[in-house]
């Protein structure tokens, strides 16, 4: 009986091996993969650089739409389009603080802002302003004189937590040119601590609407 048709008959079985991986592939795979890893990295480096970016908020100024500690998605200046009525907004001025404040439009270029410092009414234009959004109304004066017109390319801002929040009728910030804007806070990503309950209140993650109309 010759080799073959002792294979045939079952006298000796060859082992059955896998397919060792080609090294070449290994290193391939190995290669492919690092290059995904770096231009992922890449490009939210460059969205967190040039497109949104993530601020934290400081201070009571916000309440009750802001908790300090809250962690704020902005949408870069750059980007972010034309400016309205009731966004939130970041903005730096150094005659006031050298970090950078949130805050909330009130008013755009052009227009007239009034503030009724007995009644807390603030006015727009003459109209009275709605304000749903603010935890107390505007008592406090902080410096500024009222009636004021804005120039072009300016912006009147307050914080919703009126009686606690330094902003444009302190004469420190004033009238806001557009170009200190850094951007629209456009989602509230990572809530802080309440400051009555000191919790977290998950629920107010999502997205942040302008409400000044």
């Amino acid at each position: 009986m010759d080799r073959d048709e002792m294979r045939k008959d079952g006298y000796f079985d060859e082992p059955q091996q896998d397919a060792p991986v080609p090294e070449e592939r290994a290193k391939r795979e190995l290669y492919e993969w690092v290059r995904s890893l770096v231009a992922s990295v890449i490009v939210i480096t460059l969205l967190f650089t040039f497109v949104i970016r993530q601020m934290g908020v400081k201070g009571p100024s916000m309440i009750p739409t802001l908790q300090e500690g809250d962690r704020l998605l902005v949408l870069n200046a750059l980007i972010c389009g034309e400016y309205q009525r009731g966004d939130i907004v970041i903005a730096r001025k150094t005659s006031l603080s050298q970090e950078p404040i949130v805050k909330r439009v009130i008013a755009l270029g052009g227009q007239t802002v009034d503030i009724d410092f007995e009644s807390g009414a603030v006015f727009v234009d003459g109209v009275q302003l709605q304000e749903d959004y603010v935890n107390d109304l505007t008592y406090t004066a902080e410096g500024v004189s009222f009636p004021l017109t804005l120039g072009e390319n300016e912006v009147f801002l307050l914080g919703d937590n009126r009686n606690y929040s330094t902003d444009s009728r302190d004469t420190r910030l004033g009238p806001v040119d557009r170009r200190l804007l850094i951007g629209k806070a456009v989602f509230l990503a990572f809530p802080g601590e309440d400051s009555l309950t000191e919790k977290r209140d998950f629920s107010r993650i999502g997205f942040l609407n302008g409400k000044g109309e």
